[in-house]
């Protein structure tokens, strides 16, 4: 089996009564029933590459629930492949951000792989009903167009990568997969500047993505919950302290219970009181971890008491990224080659990824917890870890890169590191945020009004949905 079927939870679109004024949630609800009646005898698909871990799954998991829940059949699968398959597509990720990655080609071997891999795919794809409309994510599923295409479905590919300033290393995996992706009936892309060149630019759709607020990871936590979560989590330990009772609630609406520990690794935990900067990303180099801990080593003074704690996926969890494991033993080492007294104040965290949603609560407590959160990426296609952070009315430093500069606005909504590569920038901007907490306060609140304004899933439906129609035969 290369495909797998992943389960869609049916959510109700009416609790968008409780975020929206009367007459928005009256027309949004009055568009999601234009869509069932489109729809209507037809499959909407969604492909990937993962139902875990990032932001592409984590949108498709409310996005379609909402869908399903207002009566559109609504389906998601996941392609599956080997190690050489993710290698490859791993590779294509990097080279779409102007990174050489693993230095490997993008040779017949290559080639050879990734259309074999997808070619499986494809045969467990062909009992489909032609006239469905299929979307499908990013380079791991972009070779499954044509076929699908001749199978008489309608089909949209979306990236959520990109490079503002194209180089020879982007081009190279445009040149790749433009072959197939052209064939599309809409490309979409996250940022304008992200299309490539040789595209049609009639096809083309800038549909930015969205956090839900009703998710675990967004939804409201009272200060004893997050102080709970972290505790029973092992992110905080305080012996003396009394734990409360850990729960969130469920996508679904039903209560949840966070009771797994996250591993830290750490030489002593973290104080109760100390200010606390927070990165949360898959272990990526592209997220620059080790620039994080060192920039903070370095630069942050001691005299601030704040400590560092670097939070992500547990690396067994992540089945299409075969690098993130590399990427934790480097800042494991990393760590480990700081003095004694920059040791004490570093600290990271695995989250557990058995039950996503306990894990997406632990990520709500650790932003929740945080004064500043950071996000030092190197390049980035459009960093929904920022967008969460400021939904969070935090504080956020993060580079100039990608879309994550549509988010922030500089000074007023966050801090924009204008060279990811500057550590002492970095140091002294955190510095900033952890001295002015006045600054600071007026920063993070004016990031959770854009992010009501700008970000949230009711927008992106609505546009999908659009798309939809103009693509459906």
């Amino acid at each position: 089996m290369t495909l797998k079927d992943v389960e869609v939870a049916r959510l109700d679109p009416g609790r968008f009564q409780a975020v929206l004024d009367p007459d928005a949630c009256r027309r949004f609800l009055g568009r999601l029933a234009q869509a069932v009646e489109r729809l209507a005898g037809r499959r909407l698909w969604q492909v990937n590459s993962t139902e875990q871990g990032g932001g592409v799954a984590e949108m498709l998991h409310f996005l379609l629930g909402y869908l399903a829940g207002a009566g559109i059949d609504a389906r998601w699968v996941v392609v599956e492949g080997n190690d050489e398959f993710f290698a490859v597509t791993k590779r294509l990720h990097h080279l779409l951000h102007g990174q050489p990655g693993d230095g490997g080609e993008l040779d017949e071997p290559a080639r050879a792989s990734y259309r074999q891999t997808l070619k499986e795919s494809l045969g467990e794809l062909q009992p489909r009903e032609p006239g469905d409309v299929v979307v499908l994510h990013d380079p791991q599923t972009a070779g499954l167009v044509p076929a699908l295409k001749q199978q008489g479905a309608s089909v949209i590919w979306s990236c959520h990568v990109g490079i503002d300033q194209p180089n020879g290393l982007a081009r190279a995996a445009w040149d790749f997969l433009r072959p197939s992706v052209q064939q599309a009936d809409a490309y979409v892309f996250s940022r304008a500047a992200y299309c490539w060149e040789g595209l049609d630019r009639a096809r083309l759709a800038v549909i930015v993505p969205c956090i839900d607020a009703f998710a675990p990871k967004n939804q409201p936590l009272e200060p004893a919950t997050v102080d709970a979560i972290l505790r029973t989590a092992g992110i905080l330990e305080d012996p003396d302290a009394k734990v409360g009772t850990p729960e969130f609630r469920r996508l679904s609406g039903s209560p949840g219970r966070v009771v797994r520990r996250a591993e830290m690794i750490q030489d002593q935990p973290i104080p109760p009181l100390a200010p606390l900067v927070v990165q949360v990303s898959r272990w990526d180099r592209l997220k620059d971890p080790v620039g994080v801990l060192e920039g903070f080593a370095r630069h942050v003074p001691d005299a601030l008491g704040a400590h560092l704690l670097l939070a992500g996926l547990a690396t067994a969890s992540v089945s299409d990224d075969p690098e993130s494991d590399q990427v934790l033993q480097q800042v494991r080492r990393a760590g480990a080659a700081l003095p004694r007294a920059a040791r004490d104040r570093v600290h990271l965290a695995c989250l557990p990824m058995e039950d996503l949603e306990e894990n997406a609560a632990m990520v709500n407590a650790i932003q929740r917890r945080a004064d500043v959160i950071v996000q030092k990426s190197l390049a980035e296609g459009f960093g929904l870890t920022v967008a969460e952070a400021m939904w969070k009315a935090r504080p956020v430093l993060a580079s100039r890169v990608g879309g994550i500069q549509d988010q922030i606005r500089h000074g007023h909504s966050g801090l924009l590191l204008e060279d990811p590569s500057d550590l002492v920038g970095f140091g002294r901007a955190i510095q900033t945020l952890l001295t002015d907490r006045d600054q600071a306060q007026r920063m993070g609140e004016a990031a959770h009004r854009r992010v009501g304004q700008e970000y949230l899933a009711l927008r992106r439906l609505t546009q999908d949905l659009d798309l939809i129609d103009q693509v459906a035969d």
